[in-house]
């Protein structure tokens, strides 16, 4: 029960990922937010859970400002945000990525952690604790081809894990970031261009542990970051990708 009575926002966490880490914090006793804006599924996935849920699109300001007054309002304190939501373009070439998709991208992969860091984090300082994980990738270490602007959305993210880190250091805020191999999510055949045999045994042949990541690798490697075993960890991308890049 590393994470027990633990406060903690949740955000994609309706599949994928997402779900794994509320699966993995719900049995180490936190209490979750868990935010997604596929309502349906988030209220299914959160019932099984038996956790809180808030409907949101957390690429816009109102939804995310909507989000941080829920929780401040209901659970006064926020210890621990998992910025996890995250999409991507079908793999193309970087001059067939359309302005819409560019956007789209950039506003759920990275605009979303700048709200975080409007509306969370000023509560986080003024409490003198909080830990944040940014879901980032390994394609923001070790980018694929024909992922172009999904690439430079993780590697954003990992700059920003840095820099929050480092501002917010001494605050006792820490900041960290996990960066998965393409794991078996609703994302996978978007990032392998389709799901055939071949496009798997092509994807897999990149990774040397031989397989794909699972949500239960980040649920396992999120609780740590963000338990106190973790305290004196902060401004680290640790790489859950099987020998991806190495």
């Amino acid at each position: 029960m590393r994470l027990k009575n633990k406060i903690a926002i949740i955000t994609g966490a309706a599949s994928g990922f997402g779900k794994g880490i509320a699966k993995k914090f719900t049995e180490e006793g936190a209490r979750i937010i868990m935010v997604d804006i596929n309502s349906r599924l988030l209220k299914n996935t959160s019932k099984n859970l038996n956790q809180d849920y808030f409907i949101a699109d957390v690429s816009k300001s109102s939804s995310f400002k909507s989000l941080s007054g829920y929780v401040y309002k209901k659970y006064k304190t926020v210890d621990i945000i998992i910025n996890n939501a995250g999409i991507t373009h079908k793999p193309k070439p970087m001059e067939k990525v359309t302005e819409e998709e560019f956007d789209k991208v950039l506003n759920v992969n990275a605009k979303s952690v700048y709200y975080c860091g409007k509306f969370i984090i000023p509560r986080m300082k003024k409490q003198k604790k909080g830990v944040v994980l940014n879901v980032a990738s390994t394609a923001g270490l070790s980018p694929r081809p024909k992922l172009n602007w999904y690439n430079a959305s993780k590697g954003w993210m990992i700059t920003a894990t840095k820099a929050m880190a480092i501002e917010l250091a001494p605050y006792n805020v820490r900041v960290n970031a996990i960066a998965p191999v393409a794991g078996l999510t609703p994302l996978l055949k978007s990032f392998m261009g389709g799901n055939t045999r071949k496009k798997k045994q092509s994807f897999l042949s990149t990774i040397p542990i031989g397989r794909f990541s699972t949500p239960q690798d980040m649920g396992n490697a999120a609780s740590f970051l963000c338990s106190d075993e973790a305290t004196m960890i902060t401004g680290v991308v640790l790489e859950v990708d099987g020998g991806r890049c190495i």
